[in-house]
């Protein structure tokens, strides 16, 4: 199977040569990354491991989960008592194999109608309002069939300086001041900056005694803000994965005054 990932409309008159068509690539060359290791076929509802970013069709790692706790790829643990939770899917991973696996999205469309009918079901709570698909009334320019939510990707990166002078503080925050083992993530352009930094007093472990700041561009980010906002205001001239910052310091005490507000 070859690709010709240039518009060959313009070609029709005159003779096609290699510099034309561009590098062709073969679908055989592409399996590995496309191909689920536990039952051997290309990838349905792509699912993710959070702990390492392996992939896996949904139904199948799930069955595996219901027996070990461990990623079948490179065996780290996913979770000590529940898996599941640190499960994701991948929509973007769906949509490169619906596009580059010629006819998959449509076999299993039908392959999904055939169950219902066969149990006689209502086939249109799985497959929408919408039973009959036709492949020719999509734009494949304009959608995505399984991009339901965009996403972001984000490094987390340890900042370089503390935010207090005091020795007591300083040897506190240093001795929770690690980096994070999985730095990168990817996560809902909804998702705020308080949910970084819950994930972040999980990861490393911080006591209520200190509290995270999150910065972008050496600016401290309020809590309420969105990964959509702080893509668009801070990094859309660069090159993803956007990068954040965080660092630790002690919590701030309540006042009176506000706590009463």
């Amino acid at each position: 199977m070859r690709f010709y990932p240039l518009p060959l409309d313009h070609l029709s008159d005159k003779k096609i040569t290699d510099m034309d068509v561009g590098p062709m690539v073969k679908i055989c060359d592409i399996n590995p990354h496309v191909v689920c290791i536990l039952c051997a076929g290309y990838f349905i509802d792509a699912t993710t491991v959070t702990e390492c970013l392996h992939t896996f069709c949904k139904s199948c790692i799930v069955k595996y989960l219901q027996t070990s706790k461990f990623c079948p790829m490179c065996n780290i643990k996913i979770h000590e008592t529940q898996p599941l939770l640190n499960l994701r899917p991948d929509r973007t991973m769906q949509d490169i194999v619906y596009k580059v696996v010629p006819g998959l999205w449509e076999n299993e469309v039908q392959r999904q109608k055939e169950f219902y009918r066969c149990r006689g079901m209502d086939k249109t709570r799985a497959l929408g309002p919408s039973a009959t698909v036709n492949r020719e009334d999509v734009d494949n320019s304009k959608n995505h069939y399984y991009r339901h939510d965009e996403q972001v990707s984000m490094c987390l990166e340890r900042h370089g300086t503390s935010v207090v002078s005091e020795s007591e503080d300083e040897d506190e925050i240093r001795t929770y001041m690690k980096p994070l083992q999985h730095k990168f993530i990817r996560c809902s352009v909804r998702a705020a900056v308080v949910h970084i930094k819950k994930l972040i007093v999980k990861k490393l472990a911080v006591p209520r005694r200190l509290e995270v700041e999150v910065l972008c561009n050496g600016r401290v980010l309020p809590k309420s803000v969105t990964m959509k906002y702080i893509w668009l205001s801070h990094w859309q001239a660069k090159a993803a994965p956007m990068v954040l910052h965080y660092r630790l310091r002690p919590r701030a005490l309540t006042s009176k005054s506000d706590s009463s507000s």
